[in-house]
């Protein structure tokens, strides 16, 4: 068993309650405990008069933990399931925690949330500056009428071969592996918008305005990146896709097939409150149909395959 956890937030919002089913999954896959934090922020912000004491309750009778308990109560498929509580802000809390896990997993939206964003504050905050990989579960009706269930299409990756990090890489693969399911690296190539626009966005290589040297020199590029993945993953059934089209939006339309979707976070942060990961994760993080992992460039300790 890895010793470090996989850990998922709950707020007692569908969207966490989504989060908590996929990290159940990916804590049982992983051989590793499940970690269910709470953060309450609600008695950071009603503080009494300074001088008199707040009164907490415990762990075992905090609504939101106590729902998930009974939730879990009785199955018969679950790791082993630890229970804890932070205070303060959700954001922070949970990014410093990330040290101390090899996957962070959230619901795209908090309780607080308003309904109209696409993205929560947290889910965004953790993905641009966590220190383990963080995967994103979107709420229920960006997944109605597709085949992205969360577990059992094949991942995709995102890739740029002459930047995406090896981590990012790494865990794509790793990930294809423990489910047993194909890997499609899809690497994407610049044409010009007035073409995207007229195609709606997503085109067929055939159509740019590149010529296939371009398309045939990143693909020879893309194939050199991979070697030594494919190598030492020879189990994994790898398809490899490059074509012409804005990169987030061909993402995008292959998340709606996929278990996964495997993006990594932008190395040049301006600072480290910085929400910057990047054009293409942000645009996936906001639309695409199943759960997106965003890779930070480093890989978290004790990163188990």
């Amino acid at each position: 068993m890895n010793s470090l956890p996989v850990i998922t937030a709950v707020d007692g919002s569908d969207h966490s309650l989504r989060a908590l089913e996929w990290a159940l999954a990916a804590a049982r896959g992983r051989e590793t405990e499940l970690l269910v934090v709470h953060v309450r922020s609600d008695y950071v912000k009603a503080l009494p008069v300074p001088g008199t004491p707040v009164v907490m309750p415990p762990t075992d009778q905090v609504p939101a933990l106590v729902a998930v308990r009974d939730l879990l109560e009785g199955r018969d498929d679950l790791p082993p399931v630890r229970y804890t509580t932070l205070d303060g802000s959700p954001a922070s809390a949970l990014v410093a925690l990330s040290e101390q896990a090899q996957l962070l997993v959230l619901g795209s939206r908090g309780r607080g949330g308003f309904t109209s964003l696409l993205l929560g504050s947290v889910s965004r905050a953790c993905a641009a500056r966590a220190a383990c990989p963080v995967v994103v579960v979107p709420h229920a009706a960006r997944t109605e009428g597709t085949g992205a269930d969360g577990g059992h299409g094949p991942v995709v990756l995102g890739l740029s071969p002459d930047e995406t990090a090896d981590a990012v890489v790494e865990f794509a693969f790793a990930q294809a592996r423990r489910h047993k399911a194909p890997l499609q690296v899809v690497t994407t190539y610049t044409v010009p918008l007035s073409t995207l626009t007229l195609m709606g966005g997503y085109i067929d290589g055939a159509a740019s305005d590149g010529g296939p040297g371009v398309e045939e020199d990143l693909r020879k590029a893309q194939g050199e990146r991979l070697r030594p993945f494919v190598e030492r993953h020879a189990d994994v059934a790898v398809e490899q896709v490059v074509t012409a089209a804005d990169a987030a939006g061909r993402l995008v339309v292959a998340s709606q097939s996929a278990g996964l979707l495997v993006v990594g976070r932008h190395r040049r942060r301006l600072n480290a409150d910085s929400f910057l990961v990047g054009s293409a994760a942000n645009a996936v993080l906001l639309h695409a149909h199943c759960p997106v992992a965003v890779v930070p460039a480093q890989p978290a300790p004790e990163l188990s395959a």
